[in-house]
């Protein structure tokens, strides 16, 4: 994991958002420290200390020592299907698991008595694989069918939307977070909170990379690394965060990993969710099976995009093997996908790896989504099928653009889109009539100079028209906060 220090600096490099603020204050979570007394799982509690955020300049540097190893693709791991249901105590400020997540302190090392960052030296293989000689067999994929070639022009452009207010609401992860989730799933530092209506009255919440004990920000470093996991959610007042009722486990107070990743460098390092939605009991997740983190910094390289699925409200999941956009020559789109369902369709907003490409749009009936053949792409003011395999798309929003979030708001009967702007190193929002666009002109959220280091921005569902929650990450912090913002 440590390459991935390199490639996620570009979120704010390309901006130049990196020197911007430097050992300047930042602005920390303000919550109530009365609120764990009244509201189960609202906090943080009254013996926690008050969130803040990491400086700038980091307590420990990790440098991957990389080498090349030859060896053979032996293909998907098994998905971990163990499960374990924990009943936690209702006082959020009891540790259930003392014994897996209170150990002793380690003595500090010498560069930490000096008051200077700890270097830790990672060896890393990089792998050259051959081929696995014996792959598994693969089930019957769907039927392909040919849809038709249908007009959809565009609308004109909205306003700009208009953002005030912007406030941080809560740490939703990590130590001295609302939902204390170091203590109760051994989720020291993670990223991103993907969040989508799982059920009427419920939001999942997915993450990315997570690490456990001996986490050492920046980054997501350290141990007990998973590569994704789920959280449920069910409080509605989002002015004192997003409470986490329960979160799949493997063990005691363990979030599981859902989608398995190899964890082999140039092979498949990690599998990160994108988004999720359900439609009637099945959920739905997008993901990307990411090959390595590249060195130069904002950029990554991916195997391909998928969609998995869960049967079984979000305990386990799996990866279609059909359901997936190659990543040819390092330049396809959909790699990195916003799925959002309305009517009759599932939209699919997507972007090359990375995050400096521009925005696709396809679409496909409710009932086909896991069948490729049966998407439309949008080029050139039409709905088109694939040919022969090969997507060509028209971009509805221009690079650079990352870490997609887009949701219809049926209040307003608005299109959302929010998503990492690298050049003007923020997280901004666009809104259109319809999902083609035309989209407004972006509009800042949150900038690098309050937050350096941002990215994510994945919308909270339960938004309404004034007001606007969303998730954001902090490559020093490594973990998740719910913002606030009220449009205009």
């Amino acid at each position: 994991m440590a390459k991935r220090l390199l490639a996620a600096a570009g979120a704010v490099v390309f901006g130049a958002g990196v020197m911007v603020g430097l050992g300047r204050p930042i602005a920390a979570a303000d919550p109530d420290p009365a609120a764990a007394a009244t509201v189960p799982g609202i906090g943080p509690c009254s013996t926690d200390a008050k969130p803040q955020h990491e400086s700038l300049v980091p307590k420990t540097i990790e440098m991957p020592l990389s080498y090349p190893v030859v060896t053979v693709d032996t293909g998907p791991l098994p998905e971990n299907t163990k499960r374990v249901k924990m009943e936690l105590p209702s006082d959020p400020c009891v540790n259930p698991c003392p014994d897996l997540t209170d150990g002793p302190a380690p003595a500090p090392t010498l560069p930490e008595q000096l008051g200077l960052p700890r270097l830790i030296l990672r060896p890393q293989p990089f792998n050259f694989a051959f081929p696995n000689p014996n792959p598994q067999p693969l089930p019957p994929g769907p039927a392909p069918v040919n849809p038709p070639v249908e007009a959809a022009p565009q609308v004109p452009a909205r306003a700009v939307p208009q953002i005030s207010n912007v406030t941080e609401t809560a740490k939703l992860t990590g130590a001295n977070s609302v939902n204390r989730t170091d203590k109760r799933w051994q989720v020291q530092g993670t990223d991103l909170g993907i969040m989508w209506e799982s059920a009427p009255d419920e939001i999942a919440i997915a993450f990315g990379d997570t690490v456990g004990h001996d986490f050492h920000p920046p980054g997501g470093m350290g141990d007990d690394w998973r590569s994704n996991l789920l959280a449920f959610s069910k409080n509605r007042d989002l002015s004192q965060g997003v409470t986490f009722d329960h979160m799949v486990t493997d063990d005691r107070c363990h979030a599981s990993e859902l989608l398995s990743s190899r964890k082999m460098d140039n092979i498949e390092i990690t599998t990160i969710p994108t988004s999720g939605f359900a439609i009637g009991d099945r959920q739905y997740m997008s993901y990307m099976s990411i090959r390595t983190w590249n060195s130069i910094p904002g950029t990554w390289y991916t195997n391909y995009g998928g969609i998995a699925y869960s049967d079984d409200h979000g305990e386990h999941w799996t990866k279609d093997p059909y359901a997936k956009w190659d990543n040819i020559f390092g330049v396809s789109n959909f790699q990195v996908a916003a799925m959002v369902p309305q009517g009759d369709w599932v939209y699919m907003y997507g972007i090359p790896n990375t995050r400096l490409g521009s925005v696709g749009l396809a679409r496909v009936p409710r009932d086909q989504v896991l069948n490729v053949t049966a998407y439309q792409y949008w080029k050139d003011g039409a709905w088109i099928p694939a040919r022969d395999g090969l997507v060509d798309v028209s971009p509805v929003v221009d690079a650079p653009a990352a870490e997609l979030s887009v949701r219809y708001d049926a209040d307003r009967k608005v299109w959302q889109m929010s998503y990492l702007d690298t050049a003007k190193a923020a997280l901004v929002v666009r809104e259109s009539d319809s999902p083609q666009g035309v989209w407004s002109d972006s509009a800042v959220t949150v900038s690098a100079l309050q937050f350096p280091e941002l990215y994510g921005g994945f919308i909270h569902p339960w938004s309404t028209g004034k007001d606007l929650y969303f998730t954001m990450s902090t490559w020093s912090d490594y973990n998740v906060y719910l913002m606030h913002a009220t449009l205009g």
